[in-house]
């Protein structure tokens, strides 16, 4: 017990340390949970810094991200590649010490983590993952799939919102291999816990179906206790309610809001150093003896790595299959013969993109059996449940559906966890609107790179009768806006098999489909491009005048491309010039292309353009430039019928003709 405590202090003293010399940070959270941190990481995680990638390692999360400090200690003291040089630099550009923890920039650190509560869903999404892999990996003899995912949460993360969502669904399927500790010390940024927050926590859990306990988090006896009880739940998911005081060790700032979110100060240091038996003036110090005991666990968590590996070797030779499996979904590898499985559509029959998708969808779930998925309670309406497939329940993870229920927050990020952890290409669907509800998890799936798939359907005003509140106006804008996102509106049947081909083909990060309710025409690629030009994001679907500089340029996405497709021809018709009209289904794309292939579609000497979107206009106009117009809708929809509504808000050829001849007068 000595040596732990020894260990917490000296990760109190590195955290001190680390936002004193940055002049910013969150002393006080890693002070505070220090004790139980230490016996995680030298007691129960699984772990091997030599690879931290090992796929049956524990996973543990800091979802309080803000107490970085006390995870870089742990990773540098248990023998990551984080030099001590490192945490010196913390909070400075270009360190491998952010502000919050990020996934891909520090090695050992599982998932990015700062805005409260996403780390909760991301550990569900783990968790989750784990036992959907051991259901199909797992033989009698071979558990090559055993691991647990721990989570540090705090006050904050069991305000926000998604943590509710997420812990609910955790309760309800029965994750007994989660375990969080919450870190209660009852302070947040504006004072004391009381002034907004007065749960009942223990109660709250045990009604999501938790194994709930209770202890004094700065004894270590009572730290063992509680994990060894929660490693032999088989139920349940385990919340270790940990009553804490933030920033312990320091005399003065023991306790106070002050401690969450400022250094402490030169003097309370030497003071705290003091009290916890650390050299007052010296900076960044680890005993030897602490240093030794983590070389210890090191060796010890190789040891069972390379018992694991043993393990690997003799279940590939008696299950080669099942290794060949793994290894393909473990690296992401699509079959060579998985484009020739997708649908063919029929021109003559026009259908909504949604019911397009779904039908690829199905074709893609035979194709690739570590593709899974699900929708926020809305699968019959986003076309999204593969048949056939299974679902995802209670103590049952052989299933390939998930039913996240009306949790698009929680939705988003256990998406985030599931591909985080390794193992499946995940998708998620609910409608376009309540995108919003998921923004915080796709912001940080994309700032992760994870290649997770939004299927976002109903995509315009012509959701028709439900009305504004169902009709989205702003959302594509919005979702172009978020860095890394790609964002694709196909405009036919075709075009969104070909977008689920992007989708699928993208490794480095999230993509988001926006499809229709509505039928619309499926283009006849006898005659038209070939819809795999919309990996190019836009591309010439037809001209009146092919091989010269086009006198107008009519362009637009998703559902409006077969209204400004009609246009264009009947404005060659009467003779107004030469005319190109342009899909562009996904801004992302093309902006990836080369120069002179965006040239080569939108020639810099035709300056008489038109974009046709049904949402607002914002960004169009970098394409339209400034003599351009867009048919857009800059205002909030109405309830009607759609087609009522397209004629209303002029989403009609006639308009659209009406918009290019005030540019051609």
């Amino acid at each position: 017990m000595e040596h732990l405590r020894k260990v917490a202090n000296t990760i109190r003293g590195l955290a001190m340390d680390g936002v004193e010399k940055a002049k910013s940070g969150h002393p006080g959270m890693p002070m505070g949970t220090a004790d139980f941190a230490a016996t995680l990481f030298l007691n129960y995680l699984k772990y091997d810094p030599d690879d931290p990638s090992w796929p049956d390692r524990d996973r543990f999360v800091l979802s309080a991200g803000h107490g970085s400090m006390l995870i870089y200690s742990l990773l540098h003291l248990a023998g990551y590649n984080l030099p001590l040089e490192e945490l010196r630099r913390f909070r400075q550009l270009g360190s491998r010490t952010p502000g919050h923890p990020e996934h891909g920039v520090t090695p050992g650190v599982e998932t990015t983590t700062g805005p409260l509560g996403q780390g909760c869903g991301n550990a569900v999404g783990m968790a989750i993952a784990e036992a959907m892999l051991a259901a199909r990996f797992n033989r009698d003899g071979f558990p090559v799939v055993n691991h647990r995912t721990f989570v540090l949460a705090g006050d904050g993360d069991m305000m926000e919102g998604v943590s509710h969502e997420a812990f609910s669904l955790a309760g309800h399927l029965g994750l007994n291999k989660l375990i969080v500790f919450y870190d209660f010390n009852r302070i947040t940024i504006e004072g004391a816990t009381d002034l907004a927050y007065s749960d009942d926590v223990r109660r709250r859990f045990e009604g999501y179906r938790w194994n709930v306990l209770e202890i004094n988090g700065h004894d270590v006896r009572q730290i063992i206790e509680a994990l060894d009880i929660a490693l032999s739940e088989t139920e349940r998911p385990t919340l270790i309610i940990g009553h804490t005081h933030i920033a312990h060790g320091a005399p003065n700032a023991h306790d106070t809001a002050e401690a969450h979110g400022a250094p402490l100060g030169p003097e309370e240091v030497r003071a705290a150093k003091a009290a916890l038996g650390l050299p007052p003036d010296q900076e960044f110090f680890v005993p030897d003896e602490v240093r030794e005991v983590f070389a210890r666990r090191r060796e010890e968590n190789q040891t069972r790595h390379a018992e694991w590996k043993r393990l690997f070797d003799e279940y590939r030779k008696a299950f080669p299959d099942l290794a060949n499996a793994w290894d393909d979904a473990f690296e992401g590898r699509l079959p060579t013969d998985w484009k020739d499985r997708l649908p063919v559509f029929d021109p003559a029959k026009p259908v909504a993109t949604r019911s397009a998708s779904g039908t690829t969808l199905q074709a893609l779930a035979k194709a690739v059996p570590f593709l899974v998925g699900g929708s926020a309670d809305l699968a019959p309406s986003t076309n999204t449940y593969l048949k056939g497939f299974g679902s995802i329940a209670r103590r049952s993870f052989t299933g390939r559906n998930f039913h996240f229920g009306v949790r698009e927050h929680a939705m988003g990020s256990i998406m985030n966890g599931l591909s985080l952890h390794g193992g499946f290409r995940v998708f998620g669907a609910t409608f376009c609107v309540f995108a919003d509800y998921m923004r915080p998890a796709i912001r940080l799936a994309a700032l992760m790179e994870q290649p997770v798939v939004y299927v976002f359907t109903h995509d315009s005003i012509f959701v028709g009768e439900d009305g504004p509140t169902h009709q989205p106006v702003e959302h594509a804008a919005a979702l172009r806006a978020i860095p890394g996102l790609t964002v694709i509106r196909p405009a036919d049947a075709t075009e969104t098999a070909a977008a689920w081909v992007a989708a699928l083909q993208r490794t480095d990060g999230p993509t988001a489909l926006l499809l229709t309710r509505q039928a619309v025409p499926v283009l006849d690629r006898a005659v038209s491009p070939p819809a795999n030009l919309l990996e190019k994001g836009a591309y010439t679907l037809w001209e009146s005048n092919p091989g010269t500089r086009p006198d107008l340029i009519l362009m637009a996405s998703g559902s409006e491309v077969s209204i400004t497709l009609e246009a264009a021809r009947r404005l060659a018709a009467e003779g107004v010039g030469s005319v190109r009209m342009v899909s562009f289904p996904s801004w992302e794309l093309f902006e990836q292309q080369p120069e002179k292939y965006q040239i080569s579609v939108l020639p810099r000497g035709c300056r008489r353009r038109v974009a046709v979107e049904a949402g607002i206009s914002m960004g169009w106009e970098r394409y339209v430039g400034p003599s351009g117009r867009v048919v857009a809708l800059d205002r909030f929809g109405a309830s009607g019928p759609y087609k009522e509504l397209a004629a209303h808000f002029g989403f009609t050829v006639e308009h659209v003709i009406e918009v290019a001849r005030s540019l051609l007068a």
